[in-house]
């Protein structure tokens, strides 16, 4: 079958405030992080302490038996400069595609690695490790085509997350595994206190002087804020045709790794 062609507009559950449509909150979010592609990893690893290097790896982990299958295709959403995608690579030599609808943050993942392959258009025959421009929510693949399909910290980004689970769905093999690691809110009330000062107050601040945007790094908390908990991306995975959906919490709980199998 043929990649999917673009569905009717329809009422979309995160549209990002002050977003118009669906489309408006696509260009916001793709532009944003364009903007912010040249110093995105030094935020990342400075605002997480180097944790973030950690949880991808952990992820890689996770699905050990999965990425050392040479035969299979493991598929990095929304990933952003592909440290997902090269931690995949790294554990095994499963065919590891990463995918993001901001070029820039493509380029600063061929910097990283020059000899990893770039397309425009749908990845088709062998390929060891590529990166594909295009949109999370429109993916450019045949039904079935992965065994394996995650995200770091990017689902949240998507303009209609019941929209982009049904794109997962699509691409994912019968059988195949979705795995959404994402920012939570922790439990522990003098924990949670002190986390959510710091991811409110401070990171912003700092995200602001590193990258020197400071709407991007206000969005960030804010759209966690909006994001669903984790019970409910569990029921929305669910309403997906996901089986098997489920969540365990990380780092003292300000990630959460969700999985579910199609």
């Amino acid at each position: 079958m043929s990649p999917r062609q673009e569905p009717a507009a329809g009422t979309p559950p995160a549209v990002r405030q002050g977003a118009a449509s669906e489309q408006e909150t696509r260009r916001q979010v793709r532009d944003m992080f364009s903007r912010i592609a040249p110093r995105y990893d030094l935020a990342n690893h400075v605002l997480s302490v180097e944790v973030d290097r950690l949880w991808r790896r952990r992820l890689a982990r996770r699905f050990h038996d999965i990425l050392a299958n040479p035969a299979a295709r493991v598929l990095d959403l929304c990933c952003g400069t592909g440290d997902l995608a090269a931690a995949f690579s790294r554990a095994g030599p499963a065919r590891a595609v990463g995918i993001d609808f901001a070029h820039p943050m493509l380029t600063r993942a061929l910097d990283k690695d020059p000899a990893v392959g770039f397309v425009r258009s749908a990845v088709n025959g062998r390929v060891n490790h590529c990166y594909v421009e295009a949109d999370a929510l429109f993916l450019p693949f045949s039904d079935m085509s992965f065994e394996l399909v995650a995200t770091a910290f990017g689902f949240r980004n998507l303009a209609n997350y019941e929209r982009g689970l049904a794109e997962i769905r699509r691409v994912l093999k019968p059988g195949g595994t979705l795995a959404i690691l994402e920012f939570c809110e922790p439990r522990g009330r003098l924990f949670g206190a002190l986390y959510g000062f710091y991811f409110r107050r401070l990171l912003p601040r700092i995200g602001s002087m590193i990258s020197g945007d400071a709407a991007a790094y206000a969005y960030l908390p804010s759209s966690v804020r909006r994001f669903p908990s984790v019970d409910d991306l569990v029921r929305l995975m669910e309403a997906a045709g996901f089986r098997g959906a489920r969540f365990e919490r990380w780092t003292g709980g300000i990630v959460a790794l969700h999985t579910a199998v199609r």
